[in-house]
């Protein structure tokens, strides 16, 4: 039987051979099948988990609480010291430096990563900007974020922070940032679904002491942390319940 591994889509561009290469470790460590499947967006990748067509998944933060609560997937690990955390950026020439110098109607840049973008307007909530006084601009990646910054198509953009410190050197001195979470608790993990329960003690194994391999490690650095830490159910809870509440308030 061969099994469909996916990733959120909010992952770099560049990583895309990284991912292969570790669906390959995977798959020699396990002695399973697994199939990589990298969707073009979340609306993909939501009717790929409608479909049942996925079984194991890297996720981000948001799709957790749908996965865990409403597909039975069991999340198992979660990258070392890689929290999920939001930047709001503007072109360096913008005339304000906060939130609250923003004036309506906002145009924002932004991907379609939930959490980021969740996050990002609770970090504007300070300046009273809400659904209904900004214009969003659609964007493929966070590369695209910061282009519709620097032609003045819209005012701020909304990134992942890992993704804005990655942006070229070039980019990146014709931006600012104006305002970043500090949450620390929000994190991508990885999750195995009900179809692979019985490989779940060998696939928590086998993540837990990927930086132990040499091959492993490397891997690893690829894919930009340094290890797996181990992640328990009640983990996954609490992401859910702190998820929650931010898009409750």
């Amino acid at each position: 039987m061969t099994y469909n591994l996916a990733v959120s889509p909010d992952f770099k561009p560049e990583l895309i051979s990284d991912w292969f290469i570790f669906n390959t470790w995977i798959q020699k460590q396990i002695g399973i099948s697994v199939h990589l499947e990298l969707h073009h967006d979340f609306n993909e990748q939501y009717a790929a988990i409608d479909a049942k067509k996925v079984d194991l998944i890297y996720a981000n933060s948001y799709d957790i609480s749908r996965l865990v609560r409403d597909e039975g997937f069991t999340a198992i690990a979660k990258p070392h010291q890689k929290p999920d955390e939001t930047v709001i950026a503007c072109k360096l020439e913008a005339g304000f430096d906060n939130v609250k110098s923003l004036s309506t109607p906002v145009s924002i840049a932004q991907t379609c990563s939930p959490d980021v973008n969740t996050i990002g307007m609770i970090m504007l909530e300070p300046a009273d900007i809400t659904i209904e006084n900004i214009k969003k601009i659609a964007c493929a990646n966070y590369v695209g974020v910061a282009k519709q910054l620097l032609k003045g198509e819209a005012d701020i953009g909304f990134f992942l922070e890992d993704a804005f410190n990655d942006l070229s050197p070039l980019i990146r001195k014709q931006l600012k940032p104006v305002v970043s979470s500090q949450i620390h608790l929000i994190h991508h993990a990885f999750l195995v679904g009900p179809a692979v329960n019985e490989h779940i003690d060998a696939i928590r194994s086998s993540l837990l002491s990927m930086h132990e391999d040499k091959s492993g490690a490397l891997i690893l650095a690829g894919l930009g942390f340094s290890a797996w830490d181990p992640m328990r159910q009640d983990d996954a809870e609490f992401i859910i319940d702190l998820i929650d509440t931010l898009v409750c308030e």
